[in-house]
């Protein structure tokens, strides 16, 4: 796992990438965002997808819903930057533009426009 510290517009950013799957359930991804928080001091990280477990984006699976809350209950806000061009999935699409309608939690295509999501958010 690496973590990178970027400042946008004033606001400290994590930026997690890695090679293997570190958020495999709601443990993983907390212990992920509490030890960028730890290393940077930022309460909002920006997530590869490729470190993110494929079971996220099946709704059904809960846990999506799961992080989510948890992100929010450690006031950690969280941007996901990846493809999501294959996802067919009805509900994963509406969960995806409400997220990006929202303040805490967004999907995005890119790095920079992860950080520049996080950066905007109030």
């Amino acid at each position: 796992m690496q973590i990178e510290s970027i400042q946008e517009n004033g606001v400290q950013i994590a930026v997690v990438t890695g090679e293997e799957k570190l958020v495999t359930d709601a443990a993983s991804a907390l212990d992920l965002a509490l030890s960028a928080r730890y290393e940077t001091g930022a309460d909002r990280i920006a997530i590869d997808k490729s470190v993110i477990a494929e079971e996220f984006f099946i709704l059904s699976t809960g846990m999506a819903g799961e992080i989510l809350q948890k992100f929010i209950n450690y006031h950690i806000k969280a941007a996901i930057w990846g493809d999501y061009s294959r996802y067919t999935s009805k509900p994963l699409r509406d969960f995806i533009y409400e997220s990006n309608h929202g303040r805490d939690f967004f999907f995005v295509e890119t790095k920079e426009e992860a950080v520049r999501k996080l950066a905007e958010a109030r």
